[in-house]
């Protein structure tokens, strides 16, 4: 089953979904060490990489429940991706919870809350990674119809922007080589 949106041939929510994990992630390692050496510098980066990572957490999410809303209904995908998005906007949450905590203070000690809504996120992210992989991989969502070792560049086939277009079966929209 192919993505409704794509950029440069490839899907848009799997492009998206790198930024906000790898911010999130990276604001919960500063926490680590502000909560471990107390240097303010670090409360402060965590606050920023954990406000834009929120931001495209945000947007892979419209992207993916566009994706989500066309798996056929009673699918494991369906299910699967439900459990993958709903995980995802707890994730989000916790973090925006995290970030309200910090708005009047980003250097928060004694208080730990900030940082273990973090890393409760961060764990529950390598679980939605996972599913979010099952998805792709095993489920084969987003992934074009005509897709194989030795198919043809996706430019080629879709150029650099495409919306909406579904092809089902085999050969349509191929190129010949």
């Amino acid at each position: 089953m192919e993505t409704r949106f794509k950029l440069f041939g490839h899907p848009v929510h799997p492009m998206l979904i790198v930024l906000p994990l790898g911010l999130l992630s990276i604001g919960v390692l500063f926490d680590l060490v502000y909560v471990i050496n107390g240097d303010p510098l670090f409360a402060e980066l965590a606050f920023w990489n954990i406000t834009v990572g929120i931001l495209g957490g945000l947007a892979a999410a419209v992207f993916g429940l566009i994706d989500w809303l066309q798996i056929p209904t009673g699918t494991r995908a369906k299910s699967v991706g439900l459990w993958h998005g709903g995980g995802n906007v707890v994730i989000v949450l916790l973090f925006a919870v995290s970030w309200v905590m910090r708005l009047s203070d980003h250097d928060y000690l004694p208080n730990l809350l900030p940082f273990v809504l973090g890393l409760v996120g961060v764990g529950l992210a390598l679980f939605t990674a996972w599913l979010g992989g099952e998805l792709v991989y095993r489920l084969r969502v987003g992934v074009d119809s005509d897709a194989n070792i030795d198919a043809t560049n996706s430019l080629s086939r879709e150029g650099v922007v495409s919306v909406g277009r579904s092809r089902r079966g085999g050969t349509a929209g191929t190129s010949s080589r």
